[in-house]
């Protein structure tokens, strides 16, 4: 884990509405903030000497969480940076991320872990930064890695994301391990065999492109493996980036059963269908595809029903030359953390689908809980990680106004309302949109 030591400092946030499910609290207060820590919440707090951040007329949230980032440090630094990536998560609300290991190399020894908090350590906004371990060395999906040691360096869960793991008797080994070390492991669900070779989703638009597509049984096909054996070993097994309607129900089903099965999905599924490919947009190329209206539908009812777990960005990043190419043969993936909030807000909040509450429950309490980590709540004592949303703030997705060091967007041109205005990790101002406190 990343943290950084907070400035010994007493800082008032005044007249915000806050909003926090793990304490059923939803109205306006004042939150005192002293050493780093929540001292306390309440009605027109004072406090002699402390500074002042103005927060009427805006949300004020536990810090956002988001459990699948790619940071590319170590070995693409070309496309993002542990650094960057932090200050694009502060811009977006985030105060902790979890990094994915699919790097190069990929994180599968304790040294590399190492090297990740290190490094995060280094920048003055600093946000708190999580590794995940591979499953497999190298990825490969051939032989477990020293899964305990990886554990005992720090990471939060195991994954070979990226990268499905064919080998179903390796995935049950890893899952028994995780099991003994208390750690979720998170599954890229994608059968390789039925995927091979597409490069979007299987359906009317990949026909009339002539681009192979994946279809949707490619994730229904592992989820439902992965479901079973989670369910034959006991173990946690977390479903990365839900595409598909098929995978909901397979996940709806398996809460029913009482199989510990979490799962995640990504601003971009309940927002876009593969129509977005169309005139062959490599920055709408992603793993797995954008799907259909269906699909994209199914997923709105699963995080409206409480199927579906959490929002995680899956920020992909990968600069400009990459994508430049022929649509076969560019990357997958694209950036997320700076526009999950506005994106969120204009499909799920706005329509009414979800309230302000079950969002922070998604963005922040759930996958805090979910991957026990510290934050995901504004309780006395706690970590003072908060996130300030002006939800009536309209803003435009620009290329020139992204943190991150790359610039992968489906979204840019689009005008979105509600905006990330501070975001606060330990006490610390990481980012603020405009002014500053007196």
């Amino acid at each position: 884990m990343t943290t950084r030591r907070a400035p010994n400092h007493t800082l008032l946030v005044t007249g915000g509405r806050v909003i926090d499910p793990t304490q059923a609290l939803d109205g306006e207060m004042d939150a005192l903030i002293s050493d780093g820590r929540i001292a306390k919440l309440g009605q027109r707090l004072t406090a002699n000497g402390a500074r002042r951040l103005d927060a009427h007329g805006c949300l004020v949230l536990p810090g956002l969480v988001d459990v699948h980032t790619h940071l590319r440090q170590p070995g693409r630094e070309d496309a993002e940076t542990i650094a960057t990536g932090m200050q694009a998560a502060a811009k977006g609300g985030f105060t902790t991320i979890c990094a994915m290991p699919n790097t190069t190399p990929a994180i599968d020894s304790p040294g590399l872990v190492e090297f990740i908090v290190t490094e995060a350590q280094k920048s003055p906004e600093a946000i708190h930064v999580h590794p995940l371990g591979a499953v497999t060395r190298r990825r490969e999906g051939k032989e477990l890695t020293a899964m305990a040691d990886l554990a005992a360096a720090g990471v939060v869960a195991f994954s070979d994301d990226g990268n499905s793991i064919a080998d179903a008797g390796l995935m049950r080994r890893a899952l028994e391990y995780a099991k003994w070390l208390s750690k979720p492991i998170v599954s890229h669900a994608e059968d390789p065999a039925l995927a091979q070779g597409g490069v979007m989703h299987e359906g009317i638009v990949a026909t009339i492109l002539g681009l192979r597509g994946i279809p949707a049984s490619a994730e229904t096909v592992m989820v439902a493996r992965d479901v079973e054996l989670a369910a034959a070993t006991g173990s946690h097994v977390h479903i990365a980036h839900v595409s598909t309607a098929g995978a909901v129900a397979l996940i709806r089903d398996a809460k029913r059963r009482g199989i510990q099965v979490t799962c995640e999905t990504c601003p971009h599924y309940f927002t876009l269908t593969d129509e977005a490919v169309k005139g062959y947009r490599t920055e709408a190329k992603m793993n797995p595809p954008l799907r259909s209206d269906v699909d994209r539908q199914a997923i709105i009812e699963g995080l409206c029903d409480g199927t579906i777990d959490m929002i995680a960005t899956d920020h992909a990043p990968h600069p400009a030359w990459e994508k430049a190419v022929e649509f076969d043969h560019a990357p997958f993936g694209i950036i997320g953390l700076e526009t999950a909030v506005g994106l969120a807000i204009a499909q799920l909040v706005q329509p009414e689908r979800l309230s302000w509450h079950r969002l922070v429950e998604l963005m922040s309490v759930n996958p805090a809980q979910t991957f026990r980590l510290p934050g995901g709540t504004l309780t006395p004592g706690s970590p003072a990680d908060i996130t300030l949303i002006d939800p009536q703030t309209t803003w435009t997705v620009r290329e020139t106004d992204f943190r991150s060091k790359s610039r992968n967007s489906p979204f840019l041109g689009w005008q979105l309302q509600g905006q990330v205005v501070a975001t606060l990790c330990e006490g610390r101002l990481v980012y603020q949109a405009n002014g500053g406190t007196r």
